[in-house]
């Protein structure tokens, strides 16, 4: 073998960069887990009586402690490289293996259309909003298009100038429609930019070793991984914000009750057709509640904020809130406060926020919302202060009352207007409040003790919250408010949250798997290949050791799916090894010595092991292309390893074979066993292709069928919420169906068994898309799923069940469920297209492309049979989602290496036997590879079977619909692709046109033999 040195060289580069990279997780594990240990130690002296979860956070704060307190420390002594530097090279894991929570959200630009024109309350604006809005759940067209085309075929003949241009604006009143949008498209792009940028920075926050977020600047869309988070509603409270500060003053309820009274009498005349002699009369008193809600519709559903009590004066003392709403009622008076009847029927300028919900003494959140009363300027529904005036805010405490407080700074302008605003609050008798507007959520309401003229305010928080709970909230705030006003703020659309337990389990099952999948492919190389095995086991080792060193110094993340991608990497790595053994065996069987035997088998085995890396990574670019999340991990460790494995399988295993055979010794590549099994086979698979054409037409009947029979879609791909839960006790599925249906409000949910009758995964539709309807679903559907699981749920409180029992959870807004079907789609389309490319310039004959994609065919028909008609079968889920999808793509890749090797041979025996009949010609070449056809399937059946039995819920339908793959992909090489180059263009040899043959250059004749 040429370049020996340069093979050499870098082969030992990748053993101690490798080795490097994987040392800095070493010593940071080792480090952690002795502060782990003087934690413990710590809190066990200072707090004995300490037990459960009160210990498991005292050591967890104290453990984060000491670890900020020495993240400049030195733990690597060798290079004397600190704690911090060595945690930013170790392996990172994926959220699904540590826990922690992942989002997708989407760049919403409505709220910039409403910025950017000269009326954001504009109703023919607002009614174009709302169209392109409701359209863009089923559409791929950009948001910017679907509101130029609603607008236009809602107002004929009105020019967009007109609702967006004005002086010191960027459009123009002569632009036309297309130079408006063209501005508009402009400026959306780099206020996503701008969205992106601003998360950026909150991301920093959350104290999270190694957060990951990505942009796709063309869909709008930001994926963020936050692995190890552990307060979820804190997050996406901070993510969804938009920053849009405002400050307000406020109607007290003396103000603004009579108006409201007034104006919700009216509206409850006009929608339950009242007469006037009714409406005159005082109905207050002595009416049933139903005709009071009637009467009254806004009234009737909250509570009006009496007086805290007198000031010296004798004058009653106001809240700032006007109000208090129950959560559940929310949705109803929302819809009656934003009735243009009762709108247009106040005389008081004046809009509805609500508050922040609140805790009350004990902790716990209350179930009603503060509604506050904002004061509108006539003639404009923009406050006196926004957010641009801040320069800069922090958190602080006083360190003689421990008062937490956020202070506030502003420009010149705002210095000038916050000073007149403070005065003129404070002239009020009694003084009035300012609300603290973030995102149309009044944060704060603090009333104003005094004018504050240079320009720095100091915000009091704490108010019935613990010490730690004021720090956190104020720290937020401050957080907030540097980071500017967003004009298109991101809405989450899609979120997937794992426990730690979950992804600890997650841990221990790929773990096992691994090593197991190890051990098994690492002895059956012995066992078959006797000494010879030793050089694929050595290559395994390196593959492995190499693929993970490289994913660390890369930077990459290790997730669920990226240990089932480097143990089905195990079982492939060897199919290298496989085919170049079995091709020596070949020669040394035909009397060769070892030497030209080893030189021989390495040299014909070239094209056909390029051809099966080739397809496999090309599948795996695919999915790496359209795939989102987990399975891009899988994409990424499949492709590394594919690539690693040619440079292990080739070069490596050819410079360990030589340096043996310089020696004066060689590799023994035959067992007992593998000496009888396959030897002389002389299968007629040729004679039997019309039974297998027969399977296949049943085949193709069924994968028909499953259209109709329908699938069980994974919540990612129909949109949803799914919630993994765990139970004391075992829990029948159908005792608790009825229950949680009439909890869900009617909607049936999905119930699944994961792993055993002690862990369900439930699965509900509930409120999914009704994010602007109802306020905080994301915080209803637990709470509405716990009420719906009460009698399977004996003495757990509703604190408990959000923290232990719900160990996992996911949602899917239609909007991404419809993009990742569609990824989805495509993924698998242009895998059948480059497939059917590749192989036609390989061999130069549509028959091998037209083989080859009538067996990937079969393959994905029998995938899609089995998991329709086994979906209420077998006792784990089957689902169509995107680990799916990576299966078929996997299945694809790996059923085209079969299909290929078959071909290739065919192709050679072709090339020197133009007489003989096709029939022997492709009898001859199955037979002479099914060796190594068997051996290749067998040790990816069992890598497989492996990581489905130990491997954890996860993959567990990822490995199963790969079983399935590789049976059916074995079975279309032999009896599907090979027979058709029989029964096609029956009048045309089969070697009459090729690219490159096995062992020799680019040849034209037909006769001349390998």
């Amino acid at each position: 073998m040429k370049l020996k040195g340069l093979v050499w060289f870098f082969a030992i580069a990748l053993i101690l960069i490798s080795l490097w990279e994987l040392s800095y997780t070493w010593v940071v594990r080792s480090y952690e887990g002795k502060v782990l240990q003087q934690a413990e130690k710590t809190i066990r002296s200072a707090y004995p009586n300490a037990t459960g979860d009160e210990k498991e956070q005292l050591v967890k704060n104290r453990v984060q402690h000491i670890l900020d307190s020495t993240h400049d420390k030195s733990i690597y002594p060798v290079i004397g490289t600190s704690y911090q530097k060595c945690k930013e090279n170790e392996l990172n894991l994926g959220l699904d293996l540590q826990g922690g929570m992942s989002v997708t959200m989407n760049v919403s630009l409505d709220g910039l259309l409403k910025s950017l024109s000269n009326n954001p309350r504009d109703p023919q604006l607002l009614k174009a909003i709302q169209t392109a809005t409701a359209e863009k759940v089923n559409s791929e067209v950009d948001y910017i298009t679907l509101f130029r085309d609603a607008y236009t075929q809602q107002n004929p003949g009105s020019r967009l100038a007109s609702v967006f241009a004005g002086p010191n604006k960027e459009v123009k009143i002569t632009d036309d429609d297309d130079q408006v949008i063209d501005k508009i498209r402009t400026i959306s792009k780099g206020a996503i930019n701008q969205t992106y940028k601003v998360l950026q920075k909150r991301i920093d926050k959350f104290g999270v070793a190694q957060p990951t977020i990505n942009l796709d600047a063309n869909k709008g869309v930001i994926n963020v991984e936050l692995a190890g988070i552990r307060n979820p509603e804190r997050v996406r409270k901070q993510l969804q914000s938009s920053a849009n500060l405002q400050f307000w003053e406020l109607y007290n309820t003396d103000e603004i009750y009579k108006d409201i009274e007034n104006a919700d009498k009216l509206l409850g005349a006009t929608l339950n057709n009242i007469p006037d002699s009714v409406l005159k009369k005082d109905t207050s008193k002595n009416v049933s509640k139903e005709q009071l809600t009637k009467e009254h519709p806004i009234l009737s559903h909250i509570q009006i904020a009496e007086p805290t009590d007198q000031n010296k004066d004798g004058k009653p003392e106001y809240r700032a809130e006007i109000a208090y709403v129950l959560l559940k009622d929310t949705s109803t008076v929302n819809t009656y406060l934003n009735d243009p009847i009762f709108l247009n029927n106040l005389t008081n300028n004046v809009k509805f926020l609500y508050g922040q919900q609140e805790k009350d003494d004990k902790g716990a959140l209350v179930n009603f919302l503060p509604l506050y009363a904002i004061k509108l300027r006539p003639g404009t529904d923009k406050p006196r202060i926004e957010g641009d005036a801040i320069t800069d805010a922090s958190q602080n405490t006083d360190p003689t009352t421990n008062e937490v407080f956020v202070t506030m700074d502003m420009n010149a302008q705002g210095k000038n207007e916050w000073g007149k605003m403070t005065t003129e609050a404070c002239q009020s008798d009694p003084h009035k409040p300012i609300a603290i507007v973030l995102d149309d959520i009044v944060y704060s309401a603090p009333f104003v003790n005094e004018p504050i003229l240079d320009g720095t305010s100091r915000i009091t928080l704490g108010k019935g919250k613990s010490i730690q709970e004021s720090i956190e909230e104020a720290q937020d705030l401050s957080d907030v408010l540097k980071s500017g006003k967003l004009d298109a703020p991101a809405k989450i659309v899609a979120e997937q949250i794992v426990g730690p337990t979950l992804g600890s389990e997650a841990v221990h099952g790929g773990a096992k798997a691994f090593i197991i999948a190890f051990i098994v492919i690492f002895s059956l190389m012995l066992i078959y290949y006797n000494t010879g095995g030793w050089v694929a086991n050595i290559s395994l080792i390196l593959n492995v050791l190499f693929t993970v060193g490289v994913l660390t110094s890369l930077g990459f993340t290790l997730t669920a799916a990226g240990i089932a991608g480097l143990v089905l990497t195990i079982g492939m790595a060897v199919d290298t090894n496989v085919i170049i053994f079995e091709r020596i065996k070949e020669e040394l069987t035909k009397g060769k010595n070892y030497p030209q035997a080893v030189n021989d088998g390495y040299k014909r085995s070239l094209a056909p092991v390029i051809d099966a890396h080739v397809t496999t990574f090309l599948t795996a670019a695919i999915l790496f292309a359209f795939g989102l999340g987990p399975v891009l991990g899988f994409a990424t460790t499949q492709m590394l390893g594919i690539t690693l494995s040619l440079f292990c399988g080739i070069l490596v295993s050819r410079l360990i074979t030589d340096f043996w055979t310089n020696k004066k010794r060689h590799f023994n590549y035959f067992t007992g066993i593998s000496k009888r099994i396959f030897k002389h086979a002389s299968f007629k698979f040729i004679e039997y292709r019309k039974i297998a054409y027969g399977i296949s037409v049943v085949v193709l009947l069924l994968g028909i069928g499953s259209y109709f029979n329908g699938f069980h879609e994974g919540v990612e791909f129909k949109g949803g919420r799914s919630y993994t839960v765990q139970f004391a006790q075992a829990v029948k599925n159908d005792d608790i169906r009825d229950d949680l249906k009439n909890a869900l409000g009617g909607d049936y949910p999905v119930i699944k068994t994961v792993g055993d009758n002690k862990h369900l995964n439930i699965t509900t539709s509930y409120l999914i898309g009704d994010t602007v309807k109802t306020d905080n679903p994301d915080s209803i559907v637990p709470s509405r799923l716990y009420a719906g699981l009460q009698k399977v749920l004996p003495n757990v409180s509703y604190a408990d069940f959000v923290k232990t029992g719900i160990q996992g959870s996911e949602t899917v807004q239609p909007t991404i469920s419809k993009d990742l079907r569609n990824g989805a789609y495509k993924a698998t389309f242009f895998a059948i297209i480059i497939i059917f490319l590749y192989i036609f310039m390989r061999f130069r004959d549509w028959r091998y492309s037209l083989g080859t994609i009538v067996a990937l065919l079969h393959d994905v028909l029998v995938t899609l049979a089995v998991f329709s008609f086994f979906k209420n079968i077998v006792p784990f889920p089957l689902e169509i989602d995107q680990y799916f999808i990576a299966a078929v793509l996997t299945v694809i890749g790996f059923s085209m290496n079969d299909t290929v090797i078959v071909f290739d041979r065919i192709r050679e025996y072709s090339k020197g036997s133009k007489a003989a009949d096709k029939g022997s010609i492709i009898n001859r070449a199955v037979n002479d590879t099914l060796s190594r056809t068997i051996m290749t399937s067998l040790t990816v059946f069992l890598t497989l079977l492996i990581l489905f039995i130990f491997g954890g819920e996860v993959t567990r339908g990822f490995s199963f619909a790969m079983l399935i793959g590789v049976i059916t992909g074995t079975y279309s090489s032999i009896f599907v692709a090979a027979p058709i180059l029989v029964d096609f263009a029956k009048d045309k040899p089969l070697g009459e046109a090729e690219l490159i043959s096995s062992d020799k250059p680019v040849v034209k004749t037909s006769t001349q033999k390998a």
